[in-house]
């Protein structure tokens, strides 16, 4: 893991274990996650119901303030539980642009076993910004919100 990625982990595990209100928390997690290169917008959505509803994010705002499972690239993780990565989000028409300068995103499930149960949503303004290491970074961030969530 990257030495960025390692400190930003402990930090969010601070935030998770000094407990607070969970969109607090989870705005505090944004924030750590939105210092990092190439990660220009992040977005933590909850699963409730059959929508995605956006708790917290730091970066650009958007106007995706509840997607539905199953639609664009946040839908697409809900509806199939998975990690979704596109390189070249104008080359997918699945993207719900909300940013122009946006190029590659990452979605990463926070699941309980096999219960979908929120998401984090990270974009870059750099194609192909996010590779293994980000994935098994977020992997980790998702383990560590996963309690928050009921």
């Amino acid at each position: 893991m990257r030495p960025e990625h390692e400190s930003a982990l402990a930090e969010v595990r601070v935030l998770t274990r000094q407990g607070g209100l969970r969109d607090g928390v989870l705005a505090g997690a944004a924030a750590v996650l939105q210092r990092l290169p190439r990660y220009t917008g992040v977005y933590l959505y909850a699963l409730e119901g059959d929508e995605l509803v956006l708790r917290a994010h730091a970066g650009r705002d958007t106007q995706h303030l509840r997607i539905p499972v199953g639609q664009g690239l946040c839908g697409l993780s809900a509806r199939t539980k998975g990690v979704v990565v596109v390189d070249d989000v104008t080359a997918d028409a699945r993207y719900l642009a909300c940013n122009v300068e946006t190029r590659s995103e990452i979605v990463q499930p926070v699941l309980r076993g096999d219960l979908y149960l929120a998401q984090i949503d990270v974009d870059s303004d750099e194609p192909g910004a996010f590779g293994r290491e980000d994935r098994a970074f977020l992997a980790q961030v998702a383990l560590e919100l996963e309690g928050l969530f009921r």
